[in-house]
């Protein structure tokens, strides 16, 4: 009998690879530790899988079996039994893991009951205060960090219901549900997070705000903690700050070379003041460390005041703001000011008090820059004169507003095309004609757009995020707009004729470039 594995190539695990849900999702678990072959990705659209013993003709009809259900080819590669077992291991997601714990918990629990007594159960006695200390809450609590950070969640929900817990992560901007917990673990789960960022464990009734740190998969990563008390019980929002994500380019946010140019031309003036608005999340952050990112701060006293720290810059010297001790922006910002600056980065203009010492520091000869939450570009500068910034001033000192928002991309390798007929290119249509002449010349219509398509290596058809961005440059004509005390339709209208496009109309070039899908013009 011929060997079978003569020209099986072989595969080998880096150390630090991990198989992706997706994928492990196309084996089951069980099969997968019957026969001992395991997925290793799909690539090419053919699925790689990995087997110890090539000869075992019962394992290979299994795979065949399964792949023809799924309707993919696959390629056999020889592996060690020391990256099967590794793989296997993988297999064991949030749910499992959770589950386990859980299991451990209710163990923990009957045993501290039968420590404490009937007496104590009859009273009710309190049984969470050493509960909480105990491994399984702990492992709960790792567990739903670890994967939330590995699965690139931007954020936690962990939000009590009548009967359960429901615990959301954001990806990509939208919340999915990972996994529901038994309502009587919500307590215990809420004083261990309350624990690792120095909450007060019997303050039930007020909200609450803390961070913390943990190390997960050998990266220092920073944890934000707000509570809420609802009918319910206490609702936890986590943050997830990575401070050694790589930065972000101007050229690799998404912005037009147009844009680019003006931001860079902006950067260079010396002093000045440069906003950015959007509304929460929409990436204002990751644009201001990008325009830092291109200044040569060996040069300049480069200082920041942010809320939280979510990028470690070198060169810039970058200080958290804590209000709960007086340290506010305002009183950073002056404090700032006696440190001989250069460039200031201010997290976020709140108050008046923050808007009026933002704008004296850019007339005092500062480049200053900060983001604000309004709609649009034009919102911005009426925004400032509420906060009680002096009109006059405003024309001497702002540079440059943008105004962005986030949109999910499609996937390069599944995404599907679609005709542009003519109830999509009238709308089409309708949003060129009111791009300036100069710039819509250059625009040509093509024969389809793209709309999201699953596939076995992205299965939602979307994949990341993009920006879509305004950019509004201070010029001579609209100082003397400024001046007249404009409305923001008076501010469009004078920025259109100069090749300004909003950020609907950035969106619709990157439609009809097969970047975004067509239906994201219409939530904007």
């Amino acid at each position: 009998m011929n060997d079978i594995s003569t020209n099986i190539p072989t595969a080998t695990l880096a150390e630090d690879e991990r198989i992706s849900p997706e994928v492990l999702s196309y084996i089951p678990k069980s099969s997968a530790a019957y026969y001992n072959f395991v997925p290793l990705r799909v690539r090419d659209g053919v699925l790689e899988v990995g087997i110890i013993d090539p000869d075992n003709i019962e394992a290979r009809d299994a795979l065949q079996f399964i792949t023809s259900r799924l309707g993919l080819p696959f390629k056999l590669f020889v592996i060690s039994r020391t990256d099967f077992d590794k793989i296997i291991k993988t297999y064991e997601g949030l749910t499992t893991q959770v589950t386990k714990a859980l299991s451990e918990l209710d163990i923990a629990i009957q045993a501290e009951e039968q420590a404490q007594g009937s007496v104590a159960r009859k009273v009710g006695r309190p049984t969470d205060v050493k509960i909480i200390e105990d491994a399984p809450v702990t492992k709960i609590v790792a567990v739903i960090l670890q994967h939330a950070t590995v699965g690139s969640a931007s954020d936690i929900h962990i939000e009590p219901l009548p009967d359960k817990v429901q615990v959301r992560f954001r990806v990509d901007g939208v919340l999915h549900t990972s996994l529901f917990l038994p309502i009587s673990v919500h307590e215990p789960v809420v004083a261990r997070i309350k624990i690792l960022t120095n909450m007060k464990l019997d303050e039930r009734r007020k909200p609450q705000d803390g961070r913390f740190s943990a190390r997960i998969e050998g990266r220092k990563i920073d944890f934000r903690v707000s509570t809420l008390p609802t009918y319910y019980g206490e609702k936890v929002a986590i943050r997830i700050l990575d401070p050694e994500r790589k930065l972000l380019t101007l050229e690799n946010l998404g912005l037009t070379q147009h844009n680019v140019e003006l931001i860079r031309s902006a950067i260079k003036k010396p002093y000045g003041m440069i906003l950015i608005t959007g509304p929460t999340g929409s990436g204002k952050t990751t644009t201001l460390y990008a325009m830092l990112n291109e200044i040569e701060r060996s040069q300049y006293n480069v200082i920041s005041l942010e809320d939280p720290i979510e990028y470690s810059l070198p060169g810039v010297n970058q200080s958290q703001v804590r209000p709960e001790i007086g340290y506010s922006f305002a009183n950073g910002l002056r404090s700032i000011l006696r440190q001989d600056p250069n460039i200031i980065m201010v997290g976020e203009i709140r108050d008046s008090e923050t808007a009026k010492l933002t704008v004296q520091a850019a007339l005092t000869g500062h480049l200053v820059f900060s983001t604000l939450h309004t709609n649009n570009t034009a919102a911005a500068i009426p925004r400032l004169m509420d906060m009680g910034v002096d009109p006059y001033l405003i024309p001497s000192t702002l540079i440059l507003v943008m105004a962005q928002r986030l949109v999910p991309l499609l996937c390069e390798e599944s995404k599907e095309a679609v005709p542009l007929d003519d109830s999509r290119r009238l709308l089409v249509e309708k949003y060129l004609a009111e791009i300036t002449p100069s710039v819509r010349e250059k625009i040509k219509l093509p024969d389809v757009v793209y709309r999201p398509k699953s596939s076995p290596t992205c299965l939602a058809g979307l994949r990341g995020r993009t920006a879509v961005f305004e950019v509004l440059e201070m010029d001579k004509d609209l100082e003397r707009l400024l001046l007249k005390t404009p409305t923001e339709e008076d501010i469009f209208k004078l920025a259109q004729g100069k090749g300004f496009l909003t950020m609907r109309e950035d969106a619709l070039l990157k439609v009809l470039g097969g970047i975004i899908s067509f239906e994201e013009i219409t939530k904007l």
